[in-house]
């Protein structure tokens, strides 16, 4: 064998001085071999490998196509592939083959379930949670459940003042140790335990943080679960006396919504116990009470069970715990009679007369209308009598005791009427769910005959359906202007009422009344949050039914009323909500660039996070509602502002998923700008933008493929027939990505720009510039490191540089050899690197690697190539098969061939031996595709190389078999006859 090819660009050793690679044995038997390629007829290779199309009647049985039972009304009609039977299901409903047979139940876990108590007990449960489901589904999923409110009192309503507690200091009375007693001693004890707690065996807990104050609380609740689940049902009903008790003191008032929040979770706590305790008695062995059971379904024992709480509660001598007890049980009710609660609910509406506290009165209403709306909806008599009443009391709100009151704890009559608004609004949402417009109606003008009724007001037009507002703007805005402004401000009324409008329309005809009015309210407050507050909600107003020109004006009125002394610092929350529901509404971005003050607008966003917030909201809405690419100035100049504000927020700091995002927003922009065909206005854009976002390796890579696209379409435009015009742009697009290109980071992406950017430039007939691209590809190979990092983890690189080079020699195959270079200089530079470079130890993707460039070489040395370049000769036109270029290219082979043989010698070791087998087996299937197995010595070597895949045991006999009938198959083509005898020296290992 030659020691190597020599040409006149450069040199492949095939045997080298520093290691085993001298020697070219697989084996003592195995020599060194000559490469002679396989002729290939790719035309006739592919019309054998065509697939024949087959015909499909319409209605054919298709095994994808779902089942489906379709109701058929008219007479039978047989089709082909269909049934004979007509169903009587609905229309296109699925069915379930499976399923169908049950109705939905296991009889496997339903005899289980009879025969054990644990199943039965489990089944109850199953059955209690799906009954407490469907009792909360009366109401529906537009009433906004209490939970949803309970977060934002508790962060509203805060207090730095100290608070106290009492704490109930219990006996070791009537435990679990009480159980030997008789019925009548236990009854006494309890008695007794009650009347100890009534006198007072309680310790004050003094100068409590509102933390402290809630950690106690949060101490009792799991006081209270413990005592239930240790038997201590006494225990249990004193803490929620004690706790129910704290709803009576208001001596630090700012915090009482808050605490009315917290006492109230430990009520609903107590109630679902008595429930569950209760309904837990009306179980048996034999029966599980039905999903709306009626009281004739309880026994006795839970009847009296449940009678004795009442009655228990009913002992209670102070009215606001004996009120709040029974209202959290009202759901027991169920278990003594059909009419319980309907009877309990007035009773109870009225014992709320007795409290003279009007904002203990009207939270102790708020948590009737909250069980109310969870044990009976459809009592909506009693939620009504409680809005009512409180109507009554509504003026001691302005009265002297609680004036007096406000004096005492030094509390304005401002802050003290906000602590209202949560009781009220739940009262309202509750009675006007649903409700006729007549009721509305009514309610509406019961508050306008009230005077100082700013705080009704608000909660009616927060409670009310915004509809029902929107209709009636006007007398809305008449009421708000006759309001006393003392205690509750206007701006807050004219803001529920914007709040109102942005989810209803009112009519055509006061749309623009309306906005007048209420703009002239805002525009004279004062301070810049009591105005930015009202403001904001009134832009959504106007984007929904004005002009550019109205909200022109709005936003020049909040920029001057948030400019002096830099206001929006403080305000920028509800700024970023200005201009999310202005691009909200102004999908066409030309008109919105055009509004004169938007972009001032956006100057007040100084801070520069807020700022980049603010940028991606704008840019991530182009993308989204931009239609159709554009060219238009002002958009481009806007948001290139905008995308160079996100690009230079960008540090060392920076996250990678912000980078990433960043990224994705820009990408989105430069697809979107299109000058037709201006292709010379393109290319400047990009070059402008690649000098704009430098500092983002995502965009420079969208930039480039963006810029081969457009070489790409020059050409298509030309449709391949260059002027002196678009080949002078086509090479300035070439240049620019080979300029960009060294300026990424990632050592793949870089490869793989630089194949695509030559592949490019070979389809436009730069040749010479394609050649700099892959000989720029070939030269960054031996900086490919050992270890990449691959979405944060660190991967080895050899699987992706083997990935790469595979794409890479396809290419290869159509470039033309330089007239100066020599035969095949691209090449034999490409397999000195891939020599030279540091492989792991134990990886075969070297000789991987050398399988592929067998392929390419064989590909090469075909008369006709099996794919072109239009425009573009290949080696195959160039040469024309000539007798020098092919010993060139089968030297080539041979030493490749030796390469791959050495590294097979190598891994004759025991640990190596499946991988010998493995790779031995693939370098077979190449020369069987590839070469020329009349040749002998061809043929030998794939005779000992079988023999290699199964020497030691370690073949893959199902792929063998397969290879095996592969080469029986072919051998019976006219043209591959000499397959036969080489099946026969194919021997298959047996196993015992």
């Amino acid at each position: 064998m030659a020691a190597g090819v020599e040409g006149r660009g450069g040199v492949w050793m095939g045997s080298r001085a520093d290691g085993p690679r001298t020697s070219g044995h697989v084996t003592g038997k195995m020599a060194v071999f000559p490469w002679h390629s396989r002729n290939r007829n790719y035309k006739a290779e592919f019309a054998s490998c065509r697939l024949e199309a087959v015909p499909l009647e319409f209605g054919d049985y298709h095994p994808l196509k779902p089942i489906t039972v379709t109701e058929s009304k008219t007479k039978k009609v047989n089709r082909k592939g269909s049934t004979s039977s007509t169903s009587s299901s609905s229309s296109s409903s699925m069915v379930d083959p499976l399923s169908s047979v049950l109705d939905g139940t296991d009889p496997l876990s339903m005899f289980a379930a009879t025969a054990d108590p644990v199943a039965l007990a489990a089944a109850t449960d199953s059955s209690r949670r799906k009954r407490d489901r469907d009792d909360n589904s009366v109401v529906g999923s537009d009433f906004e459940p209490w939970a949803n409110k309970r977060g934002e009192i508790l962060a509203r309503y805060t207090t730095t003042e100290k608070l106290s507690i009492n704490l109930f200091m219990g006996s070791e009375k009537g435990k679990a140790g009480t159980a030997t007693l008789a019925m009548s001693e236990k009854v006494r004890t309890r008695l007794e335990e009650l009347d100890d707690f009534e006198e007072g065996s309680q310790k004050e807990l003094l100068n409590l943080t509102q933390q402290d104050y809630v950690n106690r609380i949060e101490e009792l609740n799991q006081s209270l679960k413990d005592a239930w689940a240790s038997d201590q049902k006494v225990k249990a009903l004193k803490i929620v006396i004690q706790c129910s008790k704290l709803l009576s003191d208001t001596s630090v008032i700012q915090f009482y919504p808050s605490k009315f929040v917290l006492i109230t979770d430990i009520l609903d706590t107590f109630g679902k116990l008595v429930y569950e305790r209760i309904f837990s008695m009306c179980v048996d062995n034999r029966s599980v009470l039905p999903d709306h059971f009626s009281p004739e379904n309880a026994n006795d024992t839970a009847k009296e069970t449940c009678l004795n709480w009442f009655f228990k509660i009913a002992s209670i001598r102070e009215l606001i715990p004996r009120f709040y007890v029974e209202a959290s049980i009202l759901k027991c009710n169920k278990f003594l009679s059909k009419t319980g609660i309907s009877e309990c609910l007035p009773r109870l509406t009225c014992m709320i007369r007795g409290i003279g506290d009007p904002l203990v009165s009207v939270y102790a209403r708020a948590y009737l209308c909250r069980v109310g709306m969870e044990v009976a909806p459809h009592l909506k008599e009693t939620l009504n009598k409680n809005f009512f009443d409180f109507l009554l009391t509504f003026k001691q709100i302005h009265g002297d005791t609680v004036q007096n009151q406000l004096v005492v704890q030094g509390v304005e009559l401002p802050s003290y009427l906000p602590l209202y608004p949560p009781a009220m609004d739940w009262i309202f949402q509750c009675i006007s769910y649903h409700a006729p417009e007549a009721l509305l109606t009514e309610m509406m003008e019961r508050c306008k005959k009230l005077g100082n009724n700013a705080l009704l007001l608000n909660s009616v037009m927060s409670a009310f359906r915004a509809e029902f507002i929107a209709t009636r703007s006007m007398d809305f805005i008449g009421m708000i202007k006759e309001c006393d402004e003392s205690g509750f401000p206007k701006h807050l009324l004219f803001r529920s009422l914007g709040l109102n409008l942005a989810l209803a329309d009112p009519p055509e005809s006061d749309r623009l009344q309306i906005l007048n009015e209420a703009w002239k309210v805002i525009t004279k407050l004062k301070n810049p949050q009591d105005y930015i507050n009202c403001a904001e909600v009134w832009v959504e107003y106007t984007c929904k039914h004005f002009t550019k020109r109205e909200v022109n004006t709005v936003l020049a009125d909040v920029i001057k009323h948030m400019t002096p002394d830099r206001a929006f610092e403080d305000s920028y929350p509800q700024l970023q909500l200005i201009i999310k529901k202005v691009i909200a509404h102004f999908h066409d971005f030309s008109v919105l660039f055009s509004v004169e003050k938007f972009l001032p607008f956006l100057d007040m966003f100084q801070k520069e996070s807020v700022r980049v917030e603010v940028c991606k909201c704008i840019m991530d809405a182009f993308i989204k509602h931009q239609q159709e690419p554009t060219k238009d100035p002002v958009i481009l100049n806007a948001l290139l502002h905008v995308c160079k504000t996100m690009h230079d927020s960008v540090n060392a700091l920076t996250l990678e998923d912000e980078k990433r995002m960043l990224s994705y927003l820009i990408n989105g922009f430069i697809k979107m700008v299109s000058f037709g065909r201006d292709f010379e206005q393109q290319l400047s854009f990009y070059v402008e933008s690649r000098s704009m976002f430098c500092n983002l390796e995502p965009v420079l890579v969208q930039l480039i493929h963006s810029v081969n696209r457009l070489a790409m379409e020059t050409r298509k435009l030309m449709k391949g027939n260059h002027s002196r015009k678009t080949a002078a742009f086509v090479r300035a697009c070439v240049a620019y990505c080979f300029i960009t290109i060294p300026s990424l980071a990632g050592i793949f992406t870089r490869l793989n720009l630089y194949l695509h950017s030559g592949q490019v430039a070979l389809a436009n007939q730069c040749l010479s510039q394609a050649d700099a691209f892959f000989k720029a590809a070939i030269s960054l190979i031996p900086e490919v490191p050992k270890m990449i990092n691959i979405d944060g983890k660190m991967r080895p690189s050899e699987s992706f540089l083997l990935e790469f080079l595979c794409n890479f020699f396809s290419t290869l195959l159509i470039v033309p050899d330089h007239p100066e270079h020599g035969v095949l200089f691209l090449v034999r530079e490409l397999l000195n690197v891939i020599q030279d470079y540091t492989w792991e130890d134990n990886s075969d993707e070297k000789i991987r690697i050398y399988t592929c460039v067998l392929h390419l070489l064989s590909a090469m040395s075909q008369e006709t190539y099996l794919y072109h370049i239009d425009k573009v000769d290949s080696n195959d036109s160039l040469y024309g098969g000539d007798s020098k270029f092919l010993a060139e290219n089968n030297k080539l082979c041979e030493t490749v061939m030796a390469q791959i043989l050495e590294h097979l010698k190598t891994l004759a070791k025991d640990e190596a031996l499946k991988r010998q087998s493995s790779l031995g087996l693939s370098f077979f299937n190449s020369i069987l595709a590839h070469g020329d197995l009349r040749n002998n010595k061809l043929n030998q070597l794939s005779v000992n190389l079988w023999h290699l895949a199964q020497r030691h045991g370690c073949a893959d006999t199902r792929t063998m078999v397969k290879t095996l009938e592969y080469i029986k198959q072919q051998s019976k083509q006219p043209d591959m006859t000499h397959l036969t005898e080489l099946a026969l020296r194919l021997p298959l290992q047996t196993r015992t």
